[in-house]
């Protein structure tokens, strides 16, 4: 089987098909990928045969990937919900084709077109790395959906020397994402994190880290971390809501702050507050008092929002793993 992964050129969205892209590659099918060359390396690393298709850098029209589609022809097109263009190609190529998430379903008036809403694409089933507790209400019940364990990526260098069973004091994780974080607002949530009697690990993302100037030795900021590895060991997260970081927090069971800045953060903010596992400060709500009183109310092991998280910490890890859903996808493919 040949199978086509589709995806916008951004870590947001790439990172979350990768597990299931190696899985099928792993299972012996063939694997091509479709992305804009940002994130190439990654996609070549793990043997995914990343191209360009026409002039798509970051966004992907069907007009783009329809010569691709001629010349691969592949038997099934595993598209994500930012590139509906390549779902509409496939679906005018005759192509079987799956929607792939990144997280809870897309809320409207984001910039994105929802992908239910997409004609030419309709009832596609969606491979669905939310957990159904924390999905669109919605969504779960209307739309056709394969259940699909998210699984971190990362690609960056561990961070070393934070092992969370030899460390004295607790660890704070504080990341604004690839695309949402300023000096500023992270200068004022390490003020406030520094209050506290923990250690932090920054990820500045594309903050310079020298912008920040003498820290408190408890405060260590790199430009990334590897995240996936870091998750497990840390006691809160602290973040924008961006959908990886919300699911991979929660996979890990760690609570976490939420301080959304935009896109789909303040649905993801406002979801994982009402299950319980975190809590949020909106933009005009954020100063270093507020984040230290609400890091402060997550800290402690025995809470209620500890509590919720490792529930969906469970609730996630009984969802099917990318090689159970790998051995799926030939029942969705051409000629089956």
């Amino acid at each position: 089987m040949r199978v086509l992964f589709a995806s916008l050129a951004s870590v947001g969205h790439t990172y979350p098909m990768i597990p299931l892209a190696v899985a099928v590659r792993e299972a012996g099918h063939e694997v091509h990928f479709a992305a804009g060359e940002a994130v190439h390396a990654p996609l070549a690393a793990n043997g995914l045969r990343p191209f360009r298709p026409a002039d798509a850098f970051y966004e992907m029209y069907a007009e783009d990937l329809a010569p691709e589609l001629a010349r691969l022809a592949p038997d099934l097109v595993v598209s994500g919900w930012g590139v509906p263009g390549a779902a509409i190609a496939a679906a005018r190529a005759g192509i079987p084709g799956i929607w792939h998430g990144f997280g809870r379903m897309i809320p409207d008036g984001i910039g994105l077109e929802l992908p239910t809403t997409v004609a030419e694409a309709a009832g596609r089933p969606h491979l669905d790395i939310c957990p159904p507790s924390l999905q669109d209400k919605g969504f779960v019940a209307a739309a056709e959906r394969i259940e699909l364990r998210p699984v971190p990526y990362s690609e960056s260098a561990p961070l070393p020397g934070w092992d969370s069973h030899r460390r004295p004091l607790p660890l704070i994780y504080l990341t604004l994402g690839t695309a949402f974080g300023t000096r500023e607002l992270l200068a004022t949530v390490i003020d406030g994190l520094a209050r506290l009697a923990a250690r932090v690990v920054v990820a500045a993302g594309r903050v310079p880290v020298e912008q920040f100037g003498e820290l408190p030795g408890t405060v260590t900021v790199r430009r990334w971390v590897a995240q996936a590895e870091l998750l497990p060991q840390v006691d809160v997260v602290v973040h924008h809501g961006g959908s990886g970081t919300t699911l991979g927090a929660l996979a890990a069971g760690v609570p976490q702050l939420i301080l959304p800045q935009g896109a789909d953060q303040f649905a993801n903010a406002e979801a994982v507050s009402a299950v319980g596992a975190g809590l949020r400060l909106t933009p005009g709500e954020v100063s270093a008092e507020a984040v230290a009183a609400y890091v402060g109310r997550l800290l402690p092991h025995r809470s209620g929002y500890r509590d919720a998280a490792r529930a969906l910490a469970v609730e996630i890890a009984r969802m099917p793993s990318p090689e159970q859903v790998a051995r799926r996808l030939p029942e969705y493919a051409r000629g089956h």
